[in-house]
């Protein structure tokens, strides 16, 4: 199958920095325009990425739309999610998959909740190997939505979102620095999205906690991306192959990279 020039029918090409500013979002974006291995960039209007959807107004909304979004992929927990009390627009799917599993695998979270190792990338691998059925209930999510660009979501869109986004884009064959500039952007938007949320800054202190484990936010990420192994992942998951065909060639606008 030969690449596609760019985009699903129903979504719009998003190219430069104003279809990044969306009412309501301060951590949003395209995945597309990020180098793939065959030199051909990934394509606009499948896949977004953004923190939580809570407070986008109705012109926010009007601006997801005029962008190709049709599906919202909600990653968070049932507890999260049942504070979400804003409405949403009647074209809009939301499709709810708890990445994190934390009620479901207390053992394994025990090793990265309450010693805040959960906001780094230090568990990102741990965790797609230990519990391949959360991740590929999400892809599996992303790779059934209705025709249409999907915006997958966490809480600040930061781990849970760039874990997903980091596979995404891996499955896709994109160059690691490539992978690794679309994660540390969250880092970068951090400021803006703690003075947004009212809530603190993460960064310094997940920084320390990666330096207390002989490495650095930098080297969590890059090990996590280095170790990630897809195939065995689409085992371990049990996706069936149109799943991963579909994650593989984001919904069919690419060609699979050997």
């Amino acid at each position: 199958m030969p690449d596609a020039p760019g985009r699903p029918a129903t979504a719009l090409s998003c190219p430069d920095a104003t279809a990044r500013t969306v009412p309501g979002l301060v951590n949003f974006r395209d995945l597309g325009g990020r180098r793939r291995s065959n030199g051909v960039l990934t394509p606009h209007g499948v896949f977004f990425r953004s923190e939580t959807v809570d407070a986008v107004p109705p012109a926010g909304w009007e601006k997801l739309y005029t962008l190709g979004i049709r599906t919202v992929v909600d990653l968070r927990q049932p507890g999260e999610r049942a504070r979400d009390t804003g409405t949403r627009p009647p074209w809009l799917t939301t499709v709810p998959v708890d990445l994190d599993g934390l009620a479901d695998h207390p053992d394994f979270w025990a090793g990265y909740w309450d010693n805040g190792l959960m906001g780094t990338p230090l568990y990102y691998l741990p965790h797609l190997v230990r519990l391949p059925q959360r991740m590929g209930a999400v892809l599996a999510a992303l790779a059934e939505a209705p025709e249409g660009g999907v915006l997958f979501h966490c809480m600040a869109g930061r781990d849970r979102t760039g874990m997903t986004a980091m596979v995404l884009l891996a499955a896709a064959g994109t160059e690691p620095e490539d992978i690794r500039d679309d994660y540390f952007e969250t880092v970068r938007n951090a400021d803006a999205l703690a003075a947004a949320t009212g809530r603190p800054n993460p960064e310094a202190q997940a920084e320390q906690l990666c330096t207390v484990h002989g490495t650095s936010m930098d080297g969590a990420f890059r090990a996590a991306l280095e170790g990630l192994d897809l195939e065995q992942l689409f085992d371990a998951a049990g996706l069936p192959g149109d799943v991963r065909t579909r994650i593989r060639t984001w919904r069919g606008t690419v060609s699979v990279l050997s």
